[in-house]
């Protein structure tokens, strides 16, 4: 076994990948059969991280009953599965940032609360899924961020070191997971934040505003 290295890990939504657009769509659509009233997507965005449940809750209220809300969720999903990837993108200068760490032999991946069944196709529509080293995904393991496990399984796929990566993300849960798998941590402030969240408070090493201060980030842990 070679020695194992550091990588740089990234959460998806809101810190890889833009995907506001598509899941904002998606519960529009949702309104729209319920004959309810459209979302800005600025009503929506901050909401985006924190998934399925929370968009629904946005859409419909949080007074639902457990079925209504499952039936609503279920929903939802299956709208979002025909949009998954119409207008989601890499957040400017993530692929040049990607493409330097390959340069240089350094290995990055994804660990998301995202389901599979969105999260593969995703990565595979904008042709990252043979670039990564590792995706773990929300149903990959039965654990899930803010747990460390999701953190540590992509670190066994990728032969890395935890204690030497990195991990990106733009949500409280994200920061919490990477503390607790000893990695140094950075939230994207591009993310998908609500107007109450303080994310100085979340414990993160670095906040970083762009692809560029990311990159310096990699320089100065040593990956880059």
């Amino acid at each position: 076994m070679t020695e194992k290295l550091g990588g740089l890990l990234f959460d998806l939504d809101g810190t890889l990948i833009d995907t506001a657009t598509d899941m904002g769509e998606a519960l529009n659509r949702l309104l729209r059969e319920e004959r309810k009233p459209a979302l800005s997507a600025a009503s929506i965005r901050p909401h985006v991280s924190h998934g399925s449940k929370a968009l629904v809750a946005l859409g419909f209220g949080d007074k639902l009953s457990r079925d209504l809300e499952a039936e609503l969720i279920k929903r939802y999903l299956d709208c979002y599965a025909q949009c998954v990837a119409e207008e989601s993108k890499l957040f400017t200068g993530m692929d040049a940032l990607l493409q330097r760490l390959e340069d240089r032999g350094t290995a990055w991946g994804v660990i998301t609360n995202k389901p599979a069944r969105f999260a593969v196709p995703l990565m595979q529509q904008l042709d990252l899924s043979k670039r990564c080293s590792s995706l773990v995904c929300g149903d990959s393991m039965a654990l899930r961020k803010p747990h460390a496990s999701p953190l540590m399984l992509a670190c066994s796929h990728a032969n890395l070191a935890a204690e030497k990566s990195v991990y990106v993300g733009d949500a409280d849960r994200d920061i919490a997971a990477g503390i607790a798998a000893n990695m140094r941590t950075v939230v994207m402030q591009w993310g998908y934040f609500g107007a109450d969240e303080d994310t100085a408070s979340w414990g993160a090493d670095w906040h970083c505003a762009d692809a560029d201060a990311l990159w310096r980030v990699c320089e100065q842990t040593g990956l880059a």
